[in-house]
């Protein structure tokens, strides 16, 4: 079984910042890339920023210069930096992982989601 687990949403004022983590765990071989990506209310989830086992990132147009992705990988973690929010960053993030699992191979897991709120 893997779980992805996120932490660090809130509710921050427009122009602050949050971390956001995601922790994988369970029967984990290795993992091929992580991301996040959030989703507005009334809105299709969108990918937010990616990144790979070799370490290069990707970064929707919207994000650009003001999330960093980074990852962990003896910790099995991925991190979002997120600065200079926008009230238009407001919505539900969720981790995505690419995982090889030692019991049933190859799959694309996601967490639970967590709250992101940037007020005016």
């Amino acid at each position: 079984q893997v779980q992805l687990v996120e932490s660090g949403g809130g509710l921050v004022q427009a122009g602050g910042s949050l971390r956001l983590s995601c922790a994988a765990s369970g029967s984990i071989f290795s993992i091929n890339i992580m991301g996040w990506y959030r989703q507005a209310p009334g809105k299709q989830r969108e990918l937010v920023a990616t990144i790979i086992r070799g370490g290069s990132t990707n970064y929707a147009d919207t994000v650009k210069g003001r999330f960093t992705i980074s990852g962990d990988n003896a910790k099995k973690t991925v991190y979002l930096q997120m600065n200079s929010l926008k009230p238009e960053d407001t919505g539900v993030y969720y981790c995505n992982a690419d995982i090889l699992s030692i019991v049933a191979g190859r799959g694309v897991y996601w967490g639970q989601g967590t709250q992101v709120t940037v007020s005016s």
